[in-house]
């Protein structure tokens, strides 16, 4: 009986220094996405002239994570997400077409020249490009492990997970290959579940920070959109060109008044 409890001791001491911490990472960058080649730090483009017609068409899309697709939020939560970022463009009116693209457009390491490829099919000037990094540390208690085998799953929570999320809308020129302007969301999500469903508890935790942080962004993205449009019209880096039918936001322009009189007088003229 002695050896046996020396036995189940070692055996349990064992699995708590095998199950006792742990780390998963599911990591999606605009940057490895981009610039897959670079081996010194990006230098992003700030000089050049950029020519924008509005209303703009902008694209909406994840940057696909390097390692491959199972990596990162299923796609039918991404495409959720995407919505939701897409809410948040609709609401300015220099802002047109908004357009969300699936991951499958968007190949891993794919470069500028994919993305020109994903706004061409789309008929899109900018992407906003969503980066996101999630890391999940997991603690297991060895006691907890040790009731998980003797009497069962449900005895204790012995479990925990730390959740930390980060997601990063990065706005880009397609034409000019120019970082406009990005936004940041993170979010922390802790919990502990008992062995036996911790994979289901972690996994919504999971999804529970992605949304966490989209709705930390989101707030984010709206304040840029604001100073980003202010800045286009002073800064001389920006060129600014109204399609056609379009006039500013309601404003019609010197020639749309002269326009409105000549109609109003001649409609004056008929009524008399």
């Amino acid at each position: 009986m002695k050896y046996f409890l020396i036995g189940l001791l070692f055996l349990f001491g064992g699995c708590a220094s095998i199950f006792s911490q742990r780390q998963d990472q599911h990591a999606g960058s605009a940057i490895d996405y981009l610039y897959p080649n670079s081996k010194q730090p990006v230098q992003l483009i700030a000089e050049s002239v950029t020519h924008l017609k509005v209303p703009v068409r902008v694209g909406i899309a994840f940057a696909p994570p390097s390692t491959g697709w199972a990596n990162g939020p299923p796609e039918d939560e991404k495409m959720k997400m995407l919505h939701e970022v897409k809410e948040a463009f609709s609401k300015y009116e220099f802002i047109g077409a908004i357009e969300v693209i699936p991951s499958t457009y968007l190949r891993p390491k794919g470069g500028f020249s994919n993305l020109e490829q994903a706004a061409r099919m789309f008929n899109v000037d900018i992407v906003a490009l969503l980066s996101y990094d999630q890391m999940q540390f997991t603690d297991s208690n060895s006691l907890s492990f040790l009731y998980w085998t003797i009497i069962g799953a449900y005895i204790i929570h012995g479990d925990q997970y730390d959740i930390h999320t980060m997601l990063d809308a990065s706005i880009f020129d397609v034409q000019s290959h120019k970082l406009l302007f990005r936004a940041p969301g993170i979010a922390n999500v802790k919990g502990s579940a008992a062995l036996a469903n911790f994979s289901e508890k972690s996994r919504a935790a999971r999804t529970e920070g992605f949304n966490i942080a989209l709705q930390d962004l989101i707030p984010n993205l709206q304040k840029e959109l604001v100073l980003f449009k202010e800045k286009v019209r002073s800064d001389n880096r920006f060129q600014i060109e109204n399609r056609q039918g379009y006039a500013g936001g309601g404003d019609l322009g010197f020639l749309g008044i002269l326009v409105s009189i000549f109609l109003f007088g001649l409609y004056r003229a008929q009524r008399r």
